[in-house]
Formats: C-alpha cells, sequence, structure tokens
C-alpha cells in the first residue's frame, strides 16, 4: 500500500503523533506468509524494514525516517486454542484488550497482561509485558510456551521459526529472547502460544489462571491545592515502604494491586486507585488497612469512593482511556525506573517541585508508582530475558496535542527524571534502590551521554546481565542486523 491508497495516510499515525512514519509503503499482513513474503522482498531488495503492532512505541523505532516498508500485524489478531499444540495462539496483533476478553469469554481464564487495552501483543509480551494481576500472576512471558517467528538467515533467505519453552528444543534460545528481550530485535513475531509452564490435561479452562470473579476497587484522591511539600512526601513514601514490606512471593497482601498517580498539580489530584479480588479472605478490611497505611501522617484528608465490579467490568473501568477528543493526535514520552529500595525524602521532594512548577502547563503529566514484585520475583532473573528483583514499577510520562509544545514538555519529563536520579547519573542504575528501567516504556535518552551521565551503558539499565546472551541470540537468528532500532540488540560478533 502506497501514499496513493486512501488508507496510508491513517497507517502513518499510530499512537504517538511525535513520529509520523513515512515509508515506502505498508504491507498490511493477514498471513504469516504475508509477512515472510514482504520480509523476503524488502530484504532483496536492500530496503529497511519494520513491524507494528498495536502502535504504541514511545520512540521512533517502527516510523523512524529511513524506514521503507511497515509490515502492520493489525490485520492477525486471531485468539484461538490449538488442540494440537496445547496452548492458546495469539496472533501478534490483538490487542490487550482483545485477549483478555476473549480469554475470558470464550474459555474463562487471563493472563497477567496490561491495563492500556489498545496495545498490541506483539510489543508487550516480547518486551516483558505486565499488569494488574502480575504480584499474583507473575507476567505474561511466564506463559509463554512458544512463539512463532519470521527471520533472516545469514544468506538473506527468510523462515518461520517456532521456538519453544522445551529444554530439549534446539530453538529455545529465541524463544527466550522474546521472553523480555523486546519487539523488533530479532524477527517478526506472528503468533505466541500461551499455556501454564505447570499445567496439565486438556482441557483449555485448565491451561491458564483463571482472573478473579469481582474486583473490590478503591479509588482515593488527595486534592493537590491542600498538599503540602511534607504531605506529599509522607504520602508518596507511605506508598513505596507499604509495597516494599508487602511485595515478597509469599506475602500475604500480594492479590492487593495499586497505582498512585501523581499528575502534575496543574492537570487534576493526585489520585489512586487498588483493588483486591473480591472473593480473597478479608479482602475488605485488607485493603482498608492498606489505604490507611497509604494515608497514614498525611494532613490532607483522601476522599475514598469504593465498590466491586465483575472481572471484566473492572478491567474495562480501570483501563487507560483510548477514545475521545483526548486520546486523537496526543504527542508523548515516557521514562521508567524499577525499584527494590526505598525513593529518599529528597528525591520525593524533588519529584513534588517538578510536579508543581507554575511554569508546566500540560494535558497530562505524570510520575506514577506502580504495584509490582510478588510472583514476578518467583522466577531467576537468568530464565527469562526480562529481568526481576522489582516490587515497585515508576512510569514517568507527558502528553501533548500541540507540535510547538515540543521542547517544552520534554524539557520537564527530563529534568524532572534526571534530578530525581541525580545521585546516580540521572539514570536508574542498578543498585540497592534500583533494578533498571523497562524496555516497553523505551527513552533513547538512556543512550545520550547528556542525560545518562553514569556510564553505565544503556543496555544494563534494561537488560542487566542478560545482555550478552541477548546478543548471542540476535547473532544467531538476525545476523544480518535486519532488524534494529535506536535502543535495539547488536549482534555479537
Amino acid at each position: 500500500m502506497t501514499s496513493g491508497d486512501l488508507r496510508y495516510e491513517a497507517l502513518c499515525r499510530a499512537y504517538n503523533y511525535r513520529f509520523i512514519a513515512k515509508p515506502d509503503h505498508f504491507v498490511l499482513a493477514r498471513t504469516t506468509q504475508d509477512v515472510e513474503a514482504a520480509v523476503q522482498a524488502a530484504v532483496t531488495a536492500g530496503r529497511r524494514v519494520t513491524v507494528r503492532s498495536g502502535g504504541h512505541c514511545g520512540e521512533d523505532f517502527v516510523a523512524a525516517p529511513d524506514v521503507d516498508v511497515i509490515v502492520d500485524l493489525s490485520a492477525m489478531s486471531g485468539i484461538s486454542f490449538d488442540h494440537d499444540f496445547g496452548a492458546f495462539a495469539i496472533g501478534a496483533g490483538a490487542t490487550v484488550g482483545q485477549i483478555t476478553r476473549e480469554l475470558f469469554h470464550r474459555w474463562g481464564v487471563t493472563v497477567p497482561c496490561g491495563f492500556c487495552l489498545g496495545v498490541g501483543a506483539g510489543g508487550h509480551i516480547s518486551g516483558g509485558g505486565y499488569g494488574p494481576l502480575s504480584r499474583r500472576l507473575g507476567l505474561s512471558v511466564d506463559y509463554l510456551h512458544a512463539v512463532e517467528v519470521v527471520v533472516v538467515a545469514a544468506d538473506g533467505t527468510v523462515s518461520t521459526v517456532l521456538a519453544t519453552r522445551d529444554d530439549d528444543d534446539p530453538n529455545r534460545d529465541l524463544w527466550w529472547a522474546h521472553t523480555g528481550g523486546g519487539g523488533g530485535n530479532f524477527g517478526v513475531v506472528t503468533r505466541f502460544f500461551l499455556r501454564s509452564p505447570d499445567a496439565t490435561g486438556t482441557d483449555p479452562a485448565d491451561l491458564l489462571p483463571r482472573p478473579p470473579g469481582v474486583l473490590h476497587i478503591a479509588e482515593v484522591n488527595w486534592p493537590w491545592a491542600e498538599l503540602t511539600e511534607v504531605d506529599f512526601v509522607r504520602l508518596t513514601g507511605n506508598f513505596v515502604r507499604w509495597q516494599l514490606a508487602n511485595s515478597a512471593p509469599d506475602s500475604a497482601d500480594i492479590d492487593i494491586y495499586a497505582l498512585l498517580n501523581c499528575v502534575h498539580r496543574a492537570a487534576g489530584d493526585v489520585a489512586m486507585h487498588a483493588h483486591v479480588p473480591d472473593e480473597a479472605v478479608g479482602s475488605y478490611d485488607r485493603l482498608t488497612t492498606f489505604l490507611d497505611a497509604v494515608s497514614d501522617g498525611v494532613g490532607v484528608p483522601a476522599v475514598v469512593r469504593r465498590r466491586s465490579l465483575p472481572w471484566m467490568a473492572a478491567t474495562r473501568y480501570l483501563a487507560v482511556p483510548e477514545t475521545g477528543p483526548f486520546a486523537v493526535g496526543l504527542r508523548c514520552k515516557v521514562k521508567s525506573a524499577d525499584l527494590r529500595g526505598a525513593h529518599t525524602d529528597e528525591q520525593l521532594a524533588t519529584a513534588y517541585r517538578h510536579l508543581t512548577s507554575e511554569d508546566h502547563q500540560t494535558t497530562y503529566s505524570a510520575l506514577e508508582y506502580i504495584a509490582y514484585g510478588g510472583r514476578v520475583n518467583s522466577v531467576p532473573s537468568t530464565a527469562t530475558a526480562v529481568t526481576r528483583e522489582a516490587v515497585l514499577r515508576t512510569f514517568y510520562i507527558t502528553l501533548w496535542h500541540d507540535p510547538a509544545d515540543d521542547d517544552r514538555h520534554l524539557r520537564w519529563i527530563r529534568k524532572l527524571y534526571r534530578d530525581v536520579h541525580a545521585t546516580t547519573g540521572g539514570v536508574p542504575v542498578p543498585d540497592a534502590t534500583n533494578t533498571g528501567a523497562y524496555i516497553n516504556y523505551a527513552d533513547i535518552d538512556l543512550a545520550d551521554p547528556l542525560w545518562n551521565t553514569s556510564a553505565v551503558a544503556w543496555h544494563t539499565l534494561y537488560y542487566g546481565s542478560n545482555y550478552s546472551r541477548l546478543r548471542a541470540v540476535k547473532a544467531r537468528w538476525d545476523p544480518r542486523d535486519v532488524f534494529h532500532h535506536r535502543l535495539s540488540v547488536t549482534p555479537e560478533r
């Protein structure tokens, strides 16, 4: 599909309008064979090819100016149960919302994936996708039984490989690379096959975990107009300390999930949503204890609303909105840092100053503290490409619409992140407090010495000691470095 096609301009724009794609043509793939043909044609002609699943990349990894061909997988969104393979087959173009809805409606099961329902499986799963159930169920990749990938050999020949987690599979290293190695690195994923690693039998309803029947939800607000710096430091500190104390894999409260949204004062109140399975023992009282712990010593009364909703209704209710005028034409920049220790009061006070700065008027800018850990950390870091050991994920985001505001928003989020991590060179260098960053919240600033003065390489922040193994996988499966971007794994030479 070229620029003469009516659909071309629509396809040039994905979620992040900072990057408008202008390839020579798009390929709207519907089958694995379509993907093979598109990649082979690009390789033979010496043209740069990238792939899009849901289109939520925070950087220009898909829409870079030198890209000639974009393979769009949105039509490859089928979800089925493969009886021969004994696993759920998920098309790489399926969205998180589709996966959550169809697995539940058709089989009564789920996987722990995200709360942004429009994100595509291709990037979400391969980057080590997580979500509100991860504390009690682990990560999406903990259920990855196999992956189907279109790859390019050293001689330029394109083929499709099925790689499984089986110890005797000669392609197992390719499976491992897709358990957190990130999208756009090794080939084009066309299908994921999901099942619990310890599942037995043939009934699909027994081969993935079941979600809660009903979630008991608390929504909490603290008005910015009344929050002093002391209050903010106390509030965020309470949230972090509770997570550190209650996020071991055997904790009695790993079924309590919460997200503390410290949105800029110009855009709203500090808010939190938390939930626990309604059917869990002592759910109401345990959530009350958590809410009291977060509010303890804060001089501003919390406004609390509580309700219970069935699983799918709660999923939609708590999802990141992606429709309506606000969501059209968004420009965004994101960053992340994973924590295994507490931010200091000085770091929290630094965040407060940026979040209340008078010179930053914003559509939406925020620092979020997201509950993590629990069963995520029952798996060794080397067992998957995504690293473990974090108990909290911090997510930095700023959204806007006008291109004229680009510099202002980029400067704000970069300075916030740099100043929070000032003692470690402006980035979350792995230490007693940090474990690094999350590749699905891609941030090219980590590779920029202007913003990363730590002398610690970006790939250490994302992959830790797993990076050398990822390079070896890259050398085997993409030796020509066909699939690359500004934070891609480089082949071992």
